[in-house]
């Protein structure tokens, strides 16, 4: 497993996470009242010190009340402002030594601005929902709020009983007591703080497909009178999974769930172990398909494989379209030569000045960039030849397991399994703005 953190502060988000020390788990309790829209939570979270000894250190959190803060035990002193919780130990912490903070806090959860809008806890009109990518985490919890810095979670959430939690992970227990129920979830695997998903609402749950020997277990969370839609829209997710087990290698989580919302959303959103999608994308009619596969494949790229920073991103995305492509194929559609060849053309006639492995943070949701990046991917199959290709994706997947990668790292993995050198091939493709030719070699075969 590789981790690769950028040195110092994320280029895109320099006041999100502190590159000085590392989580590597965060144990949260939450109370939340829908009506109010009201949250009190603690949070104990175990991190490392890196080399140099730790007098201060920040956690990104929003417009909270804090209760107290402590290191160790010891109360500490902080100062609370612009979504950065400042934290002085009563003692400085020890280069390389581990260490615990406690944090309280309490208040009314609103999203964190940003430049798409607001992102991470949003009230609905019957509940709550958190889709928190790149940079939504602090709006409802304390963490050191960077990609790479990824931790194991224990979540506690107590609500009206009348409600559902769902999160990622696996759940523990679920225990009444009055009028409340609280749910315990926990996620084992390493986990980027924006990738803690929750949805708190009234759902109704249902297993998709057959479990078998060795399968992975898949729940759809959804309001009732949305169950008739829900089951022909992903009555096809189960084959999804199968094929991407077999194109990226095993599964990496322990389960997998969906969400759907009875409001709608933009586009859906990741989150480890969990896909939150809105009513607009059930139709009955298969209409948000593509979408099915592009967030279930995410659980490999972006989210057991995450990227070191933002700069990145191309790599969750470009390997989530292609993924579609590959669905595409498989089920009957277009091929992905057919389909990558489309985007290419698509491509030709927008601006030609994206660098791929480095858009900057205005284009990091650009749609060319997800387009080139599933082009890229493409040309790396052709590059390859399918022989190479897939063994690349399944060592890449395997490799880096719950790790954080950078482009230089998928440059040097693809040119293991090239019969040349790859250097320039990658500096056309993702460090240069103009767009190359499309590649010129015949179609690749369909996947059987």
């Amino acid at each position: 497993m590789a981790v690769q953190q950028a040195a110092g502060p994320d280029p895109y988000f320099p006041e999100n996470g502190d590159p000085r020390y590392r989580v590597h788990r965060y144990e949260i309790t939450l109370d939340y009242r829908p009506g109010p829209n009201r949250l009190s939570g603690t949070a104990r979270i175990n991190a490392i010190a890196g080399r140099g000894a730790l007098s201060e250190f920040f956690l990104n959190l929003a417009d909270f009340r804090i209760g107290r803060v402590r290191v160790d035990g010891r109360q500490a002193q902080y100062t609370h402002r612009g979504g950065r919780l400042r934290v002085r130990p009563a003692k400085s912490v020890r280069g390389g030594a581990a260490f615990t903070v406690e944090v309280h806090w309490s208040g009314n959860p609103k999203p964190v601005n940003s430049p798409w809008g607001g992102l991470g806890w949003e009230e609905l009109g019957d509940g709550a929902l958190v889709a928190s990518q790149p940079v939504g985490a602090p709006s409802w919890f304390p963490c050191n709020d960077r990609p790479a810095d990824k931790a194991s979670y224990l979540l506690s959430v107590t609500v009206p009983s009348a409600y559902s939690v769902v999160t990622g992970g696996r759940l523990l227990t679920r225990t009444t007591r009055a009028s409340t129920t609280t749910w315990v979830y926990e996620q084992s695997a390493p986990t980027s703080s924006y990738l803690v998903g929750l949805a708190i609402g009234k759902y109704q749950t249902v297993l998709l497909g057959d479990l078998g020997p060795g399968g992975v277990p898949q729940h759809g969370h959804i309001p009732a009178e949305l169950l008739p839609l829900f089951s022909r829209d992903f009555a096809r997710q189960p084959a999804m999974m199968e094929l991407f087990q077999e194109v990226f290698g095993p599964y990496p989580f322990d389960e997998y769930a969906v969400v759907v919302t009875e409001e709608e959303l933009d586009v859906p959103v990741e989150a480890q172990g969990l896909s939150l999608f809105g009513i607009n994308h059930v139709d009955g009619a298969r209409g948000s398909e593509r979408l099915v596969a592009h967030e279930l494949a995410h659980q490999w790229f972006g989210n057991s494989v995450s990227v070191a920073d933002w700069r990145h991103i191309w790599l969750n995305e470009g390997l989530a379209k292609y993924a579609e492509w590959l669905w595409s194929e498989r089920s009957g559609g277009r091929s992905a030569h057919q389909l990558a060849a489309a985007a290419h053309r698509l491509l030709s006639g927008m601006p030609q000045d994206l660098r791929l492995a480095d858009p900057g943070r205005k284009s990091m949701f650009d749609d060319r960039l997800y387009e080139r990046g599933g082009v890229v991917v493409h040309a790396v199959r052709c590059l390859l030849g399918d022989a190479a290709f897939f063994p690349m994706l399944r060592g890449w997947a395997g490799l880096h397991r719950g790790g954080a990668v950078s482009t230089s790292t998928f440059v040097a993995h693809v040119g293991r399994f090239a019969a040349e050198p790859v250097d320039e091939f990658f500096d056309a493709w993702v460090y240069e703005g103009a767009l190359p030719a499309f590649p010129s070699m015949p179609p690749v075969p369909p996947l059987p």
